[in-house]
């Protein structure tokens, strides 16, 4: 499922994390590993794009730690498309 061919997603809009891009997770603390991998799947707030075009995501991990990634838009769909 690619972002090109869909929608573009707009900020405040709710999005899926479809798949954890390559190399996201390097270098990260387990629990920033830990938390993202748990987002996979999930409603995920989409904040902002950044000079890049990646989409800016926050959510928050099973203890309320807030979190930020970004991520190409290729590894995101709206909530829509992600339960089609």
């Amino acid at each position: 499922m690619m972002m090109s061919k869909q929608r573009k997603s707009k900020p405040g809009d709710t999005v899926v994390l479809i798949k954890i891009p390559p190399g996201l997770l390097e270098g990260l603390p387990t629990e920033d590993r830990e938390a993202i991998a748990e987002a996979v799947g999930k409603p995920i707030r989409l904040n902002e794009y950044d000079e890049k075009g990646r989409a800016e995501l926050e959510f928050r991990d099973r203890n309320g730690v807030v979190h930020f990634i970004f991520v190409k838009q290729d590894f995101i769909a709206t909530h829509e498309q992600a339960e089609s």
